[in-house]
C-alpha cells in the first residue's frame, strides 16, 4: 500500500474516493481549476454508471480516474473472480467515458488479503493509501478536524483521501478549499497520483 512517495519535490497528491457525485465532484474540479491544480479521483463503477456526465468532466479537466471497484465491497470477502469482475466493470466504464483505463487502485475500506495483492499485481495496479486517515473526512468530524489532521501530516511526496461520493460531503469541500488555498500558497504542486509515482526512483 502507497501512502507516500519519497521526494525532494514540493508535490502531493490530493485524492477523492466514492464519486463521482452530480453535487460535490463539480465543486470540488471548481477548486481545482481555479488553482491549477490537479486531482484523482477513485471512483465507483455504479456511481460512474449513473453520472456518466461527471466522469466526462473529471477526464476533461485533466484529473485521474483510479480504479475503486464497482459497488465497493470489502475484497477480502470475495471470491477471485467477484473480485476481477469488480475492478474490470469498472475498468470497462473509465474506457467508454474517459477513454483510458485506470492505472491506479484504492481497495473500498482499504481491506485486502493476499488474494487481493496478488491479483492487482497480474493486473500492474499500484495500491493506493494514504496519510491523513485520522482526517476521517468521511464521519463529517467537522472542517477544522480535517483540515487540521491533514495539514499536520502534509510534506513532500503525502497521498491525502477524502471523498466526494456518500452523504453530505460539504464539511469536506470546505476544508479542501481551504486546503488547497494553503498549500498553492507554500508552493506545493498538487499533481494525480500517477505523476507522483513519476518521483519514484
Amino acid at each position: 500500500m502507497i501512502n507516500e512517495v519519497h521526494t525532494s519535490q514540493r508535490m502531493v497528491a490530493i485524492t477523492f474516493d466514492d464519486g463521482p457525485n452530480p453535487l460535490y465532484t463539480p465543486q470540488i474540479l471548481e477548486i481545482f481549476s481555479e488553482a491549477k491544480a490537479k486531482a484523482t479521483f477513485f471512483m465507483i463503477g455504479e456511481q460512474m454508471k449513473s453520472h456518466p456526465e461527471v466522469v466526462k468532466q473529471v477526464a476533461e479537466g485533466g484529473h485521474e480516474i483510479g480504479n475503486h471497484t464497482f459497488s465497493h465491497p470489502k475484497l477480502s470477502q470475495l471470491s477471485i473472480d467477484d473480485c476481477l469482475a469488480e475492478i474490470e466493470q469498472t475498468e470497462k466504464f473509465a474506457v467508454e467515458l474517459a477513454g483510458r483505463k485506470p492505472v491506479v487502485f484504492r481497495p473500498p475500506y482499504f481491506d485486502y488479503n493476499q488474494d487481493t495483492v496478488s491479483l492487482l499485481q497480474q493486473k500492474g495496479y499500484p495500491m493506493i493509501g494514504a496519510v491523513n486517515l485520522e482526517a476521517q473526512d468521511w464521519e463529517q468530524p467537522g472542517v477544522e478536524h480535517i483540515l487540521g489532521k491533514s495539514r499536520d501530516v502534509v510534506e513532500n511526496g503525502s497521498i491525502l483521501i477524502f471523498h466526494d461520493g456518500y452523504g453530505d460531503r460539504s464539511q469536506t469541500i470546505e476544508a479542501v478549499r481551504m486546503l488547497v488555498s494553503e498549500l498553492i500558497s507554500q508552493d506545493y504542486q498538487l499533481v494525480t497520483v500517477s505523476e507522483l509515482l513519476k518521483q519514484v526512483k
